[in-house]
């Protein structure tokens, strides 16, 4: 547990150079505290104690403006950024390394019974408001970006954009440090293919004219 504890307080000082040390952190981050009631709430889960895991995980969403259900599954050293607004469902599993900011939902389209909400691989970043909604899978290394909408399967090593999500794929690279927390320097697959349009249409009217010119 100490060791637990130790990994994530270090993660959060990498990842959030707002953090001015171990104590603070430890102390003052929400997401921490959030994450340290979550760990509580799914042991009582999972023995049974189903009620004392929604007393746990209610108090913590009070606290903290973080929502886990006691049932999500989350591995080793998460950084939740901010963190106000996130909600994460029942059948929601998050792998280790991974990143959330603000705002963002692990959810279930409503449809489903049985696993219902999404899978999180490893070294995963999910940009500030982003939604994911079904019971696929994010893979290792991948990115979606603030605001995106992501209903279906993520590969590894790609970049998911827009709403919903499209995904820019880098198979076979992974991220850096720098990349992976950078939530601006992304392509938009759907601007990109605006301009191309815009570039063939002026093509085609640069012709038209010089066609007119010669008649």
């Amino acid at each position: 547990m100490f060791r637990d504890l130790f990994e994530t307080v270090n993660a959060y000082l990498a990842r959030d150079p707002a953090a001015r040390g171990p104590l603070e952190v430890l102390l003052l981050y929400p997401g921490v505290k959030a994450v340290r009631s979550h760990r509580r709430a799914h042991w009582c889960y999972e023995h049974n104690y189903k009620f004392l895991a929604r007393v746990i995980s209610q108090g913590s969403r009070r606290r903290t403006g973080i929502e886990i259900h006691p049932g999500a599954k989350i591995g080793k050293r998460l950084v939740i950024d901010h963190g106000m607004g996130i909600v994460i469902g029942e059948t929601a599993e998050i792998g280790d390394d991974c990143l959330i900011y603000h705002g963002v939902t692990l959810g279930g389209t409503g449809k489903e019974s049985g696993k219902r909400h999404p899978t999180i691989g490893n070294n995963v970043l999910i940009g500030t408001g982003a939604k994911v909604l079904g019971p696929f899978k994010v893979g290792d290394n991948s990115r979606i970006a603030a605001n995106s909408v992501v209903l279906k399967e993520i590969p590894p090593d790609s970049t998911a954009v827009g709403v919903p999500a499209r995904i820019v794929r880098r198979a076979g690279q992974t991220a850096d440090y720098a990349a992976r927390v950078d939530q601006v320097s992304v392509s938009d697959p759907v601007a990109e293919e605006l301009a191309a349009i815009r570039r063939a249409l002026c093509d085609i009217n640069t012709k038209l004219q010089k066609t007119s010119e010669e008649l």
